[in-house]
């Protein structure tokens, strides 16, 4: 029996309230064990749907632009000042003895800042807990991890958690329709972000305590390496806890204007006879998000291009609410679709396919121009083959990730960008 196999089997067993108390003793266990390293660093938790990583990444240049010292953990890589490596846990935030470990490694570095990505899923096995932040950050919310927490509600209390043992400094996307639920939650200084206008101006209001209005700041254009303007969100973001720290707007939009992005994140991996873009969203609004970037570029580079989309669903046994979702999303902006595998894990991949189909056949999408591929290999194949001289090829769902799971706990090497690029050699 495998590990994912014996933890789903645990769950079904054991009583809820037994396995709260489990994580939570195991977080306290995790922090007596390291001496409670975060009473030593500042630590940064960034939580959210969407832009979690970027924003992380995004602020780790920043603190660095400003001399400091910085330790990271997200999706993509755990690192300590010079020192990286990739994160291949297929976990965004790992368990509770890793992070305390980190934490402690951090600490011995000289390290004064740890910029932690922050999970409802992490939130709810107490992952967070005896971890003392300095700073919560909220990104964006839309619905997510539904079928696991209980229903949207429940999700996003999980990640009002976060807000609620942070008590120095929050700052929030005030442009999410859920800005004030997070608004709700004391801290000594508050900042809230938002866009102005199309023309990327945006600003910062600084709130106290008592919710009085500090100072605004006005941000003119920010002008970034990366598509999007989620990316704008993420960079004021950024900039707010830049100023939270006493680094200049200068500072930080220099850095931000040069920042190249994050592997998996909008990458665009081939730029000509065509594009083509590998990029991790998973979620509804995140893939949307993606597909209008792109829409609006493809047709400001030539009337005629297309898009070809490749995509799948977020693992195996869990929202399965979501894929006809992502399958409607995908017919209402794509010109040609291929569905293929992800992460299945132990559930029928031919099953998550047929829901994703669902969604796109109910948007009346032209058969002709649908695809059902399920080695994710040939799926990409057959994207560069349909490409022609200025279309848009992107494929969504795993973005960096450096494995594909299977069932049984099987695990298999894989980098839809390393993909990409072997199979448009042999075309």
């Amino acid at each position: 029996m495998n590990l994912y196999s014996l933890k789903e089997i645990l769950k079904k067993i054991l009583p809820k309230n037994f396995l709260t108390a489990y994580h939570f003793i195991l977080a306290f266990c995790g922090a007596l064990f390291y001496r409670f390293p975060s009473r030593k660093i500042k630590v940064i938790g960034v939580t959210g749907t969407n832009g979690k990583t970027t924003v992380t990444e995004m602020i780790a240049k920043i603190l660095e632009e400003g001399g400091y010292k910085v330790a990271l953990m997200n999706s993509v890589r755990f690192k300590i000042g010079d020192q990286t490596k990739d994160n291949l846990l297929k976990m965004t935030m790992p368990g509770r003895f890793v992070i305390q470990k980190f934490l402690r490694k951090a600490v011995r570095a000289g390290c004064q800042y740890f910029i932690l990505e922050v999970t409802s899923e992490g939130i709810k096995q107490h992952r967070h807990r005896f971890i003392n932040f300095e700073a919560a950050i909220f990104t964006n919310l839309s619905p997510e991890h539904i079928e696991s927490h209980g229903g949207f509600e429940k999700y996003r209390q999980a990640k009002g958690k976060l807000f609620k043992i942070t008590k120095n400094i929050h700052i929030i996307n005030n442009d999410d329709p859920h800005a004030q639920y997070f608004l709700q939650f004391r801290a000594k200084t508050k900042y809230l972000y938002q866009m102005l206008n199309k023309n990327q101006e945006s600003k910062i209001t600084v709130v106290n305590s008592k919710s009085e209005v500090l100072k605004e700041i006005k941000i003119p254009e920010i002008k970034l390496n990366l598509w999007g303007d989620f990316n704008i969100y993420n960079a004021l973001a950024g900039i707010s806890f830049g100023l939270s720290q006493g680094i200049n707007l200068e500072t930080s939009k220099k850095t931000l204007e040069n920042f190249m992005g994050v592997p998996g994140r909008m990458e665009l991996v081939i730029d000509q006879p065509f594009k083509v873009f590998v990029d991790y969203a998973f979620t509804p609004n995140a893939l949307q998000k993606v597909y209008e970037t792109l829409s609006v570029s493809s047709k400001f580079q030539n009337s005629k291009s297309k898009m070809i989309c490749v995509l799948g669903a977020c693992g195996g046994g869990r929202d399965k609410w979501k894929r006809p979702v992502l399958g409607e999303i995908a017919a209402r902006y794509c010109s040609e679709i291929i569905i293929t595998n992800e992460d299945p894990y132990d559930e029928d991949p031919y099953q998550i396919l047929s829901m994703i189909k669902s969604g796109i056949l109910k948007s009346q999408f032209p058969i002709s121009n649908f695809y059902e591929i399920l080695d994710r290999r040939e799926a990409i194949k057959k994207s560069l083959e349909l490409a022609r001289p200025g279309d848009i090829v992107i494929i969504t769902g795993k973005g960096s990730e450096p494995w594909m799971c299977l069932a049984k706990g099987k695990k298999i090497p894989w980098d839809d960008r390393k993909i990409v690029k072997e199979e448009i050699e042999k075309i």
